[in-house]
């Protein structure tokens, strides 16, 4: 949740035009210090007990929200545990459970391909490489990332619509395919650094750094952000903005 005390210093105007590397990589590591500070409980929202869960609740994901996702997870796995029980699954059942999701067609044959293929190439087990993530049906960089980063504990960098729009805002890069921004940005931080980066990212893009209105006046990264004044400046209007109770 963001400081009302320590937010909105607006940037002199022309700040960061002609801005060096060097000191684009130390704007960029303050922006994250401070909004590690500001969102200290980050971390991703999808709720998972093992790497399979989190790889089917992310491809879930697409074009819905975390919670209604959370919401579904304890029905679907009680009925289907792992890879072999979902690839096996009854296709009937399978869609009521992720009706309230939305595309449940769509996200049904997903869930059918997605473990059929772990199955029938790594024994039900979901495999810790990016090469052999991406190539399982319906499974992206973004997806690989998140279970990479999550279920497994090897850095990437997770390009959902929050991260870019908050990486062009910032002026870290101007790029919007999500592979390019992805490796932008990680050129600007230790790899040590991407998975709670991207979490740090999303938290403020879902609370503060919104699509349509940013909450530029109440927000605790104003004076390094370029774009400030995109969204309301008055700290009273910005505030009314901020989503900050519970999970987003």
């Amino acid at each position: 949740m963001p400081d009302p005390q320590s937010a909105a210093v607006p940037p002199p105007a022309g700040r960061f035009a002609g801005e060096s590397h060097t000191s684009l990589v130390r704007r960029a590591r303050k922006i994250d210090r401070v909004l590690g500070q500001t969102y200290p409980d980050a971390t991703i929202e999808l709720d998972f007990d093992d790497p399979f869960q989190l790889l089917v609740v992310t491809v879930l994901s697409a074009q819905t929200t975390d919670k209604r996702v959370n919401q579904v997870r304890p029905t679907l796995f009680a009925a289907y545990p792992d890879a072999k029980a979902m690839a096996a699954a009854d296709r009937e059942h399978l869609e009521q459970i992720v009706g309230p999701l939305g595309f449940f067609r769509a996200k049904t044959e997903s869930l059918l391909k997605l473990s059929a293929s772990l199955v029938e190439h790594h024994d039900g087990q979901v495999p810790a490489k990016l090469t052999e993530l991406v190539k399982l049906p319906g499974v992206g960089r973004k997806t690989a990332n998140v279970v990479l980063g999550n279920a497994f504990g090897i850095p990437g960098i997770t390009v959902d619509t929050h991260f870019g729009r908050l990486a062009r805002r910032f002026g870290w890069t101007e790029e919007t395919d999500p592979v390019k921004v992805e490796h932008a940005v990680g050129a600007l931080f230790p790899k040590k650094d991407w998975v709670m980066l991207c979490h740090h990212l999303i938290w403020h893009g879902r609370r503060c750094c919104h699509a349509q209105r940013p909450a530029c006046g109440a927000c605790p990264i104003a004076r390094w952000c370029p774009s400030y004044g995109e969204g309301p400046t008055d700290r009273a209007t910005a505030e009314k903005l901020l989503r900050t109770e519970g999970r987003a």
